[in-house]
């Protein structure tokens, strides 16, 4: 597939591929990012390659968001997202998405079929893999356009609660991650110990632990720092010893945030979750709900953007109000 911008060509080849070309029309910018099949199927060589990105979009052209799923199933909710993405006619040279999906998995998101990355590989709970599939989403969207500016994380169950041209001057505007870092919340401490009391040591000591939700915003600088990350990762892509404790996804990008740039994250997440009511009144309360700060949220206001746990059996209803409601 192909996406434009003004001044910049991007060839990305989705079917097992031989390379990954980013292609440069313009005397200004000479990216050298040139990946073979090898180094995309290989999540030490995918990483390496990506930490040697700039972490600065190009200054002339325009910022894009970068929109990562990461599933192991169909994305059941795409026709809701295909409505988000095509409200503007020009939504093609501001974002890009990536999807994240299971190689065993048969029945593939027919809307996102070409946005599936090679190098997916199976994802489960209570390990680390879940991790690995959020970094690999990273790694590919750093090296298929220099301009992706904003790293949002998605899941199958996620929908947006605004217009696309909402999220994206909200986005497109912001300096800072959003990222939910919490600090001693219940049960912390068997979480940090899950992997065996002294693990994590003597990286990440106890008081430097993070939890937080796995659905977060990351800036283009953050997410090299993170397909960067070679101490903090080793401490949690052991395996655990419980895991009624073991939620690797909720501690690592916390953790590593909170450890690395603090200053740089608005600590919350975009992606609300609210199972109290439905349909028309629950995602008018969504819309009216503010974010819930951790560590130094100060009193900000920001809305959220996403909202997730949404089931397959409603999408019906979702797109009856969809145009009046959620993306008006």
């Amino acid at each position: 597939m192909t996406f434009t911008a003004p001044r910049l060509a991007i060839t990305v080849a989705v079917n097992q591929p031989a390379y990954l070309v980013i292609q440069n029309s313009s005397t200004t910018y000479t990216p050298h990012r040139v990946v073979t099949s090898q180094q995309l199927n290989n999540d030490e060589l995918l990483l390496h390659q990506a930490s040697k990105v700039n972490p600065k979009p190009p200054p002339k052209l325009p910022k894009k968001l970068a929109f990562m799923f990461l599933t192991t199933t169909s994305l059941p909710l795409a026709p809701l997202w295909e409505l988000f993405f095509n409200q503007t006619s020009h939504h093609k040279s501001l974002c890009n998405v990536y999807v994240h999906a299971d190689p065993a998995q048969k029945q593939k998101p027919d809307f996102f079929r070409n946005r599936i990355i090679p190098s997916s590989k199976p994802a489960y709970r209570h390990t680390p893999t879940l991790i690995s599939s959020a970094r690999r989403l990273l790694a590919h969207a750093l090296l298929d356009d220099p301009s992706n500016y904003m790293f949002i994380l998605l899941s199958p169950s996620c929908i947006p609660l605004h217009s696309f041209n909402f999220t994206y001057n909200t986005l497109a505007s912001s300096t800072k991650s959003f990222i939910e870092i919490l600090n001693n919340e219940p049960g912390w401490h068997d979480r940090w110990a899950a992997r065996g009391p002294y693990a994590m040591l003597p990286e990440v000591q106890p008081e430097e632990f993070r939890i937080g939700s796995q659905f977060w915003t990351l800036t283009r600088s953050h997410a090299r720092m993170v397909v960067s990350d070679v101490e903090i990762w080793s401490k949690f892509n052991k395996p655990c010893v419980r895991k009624d404790t073991c939620y690797p996804e909720e501690h690592y990008f916390p953790t590593l945030l909170h450890m690395r740039d603090p200053q740089g994250c608005v600590s919350a997440t975009l992606t609300h979750v609210d199972w109290s009511v439905s349909d028309h009144e629950l995602i008018q309360k969504l819309r009216s709900a503010r974010l819930r700060y951790g560590d130094g949220g100060g009193t900000r206001k920001d809305s959220f953007l996403f909202a997730r746990k949404f089931s397959p059996a409603g999408i019906s209803q979702l797109m009856n109000i969809a145009r009046d409601v959620i993306l008006n």
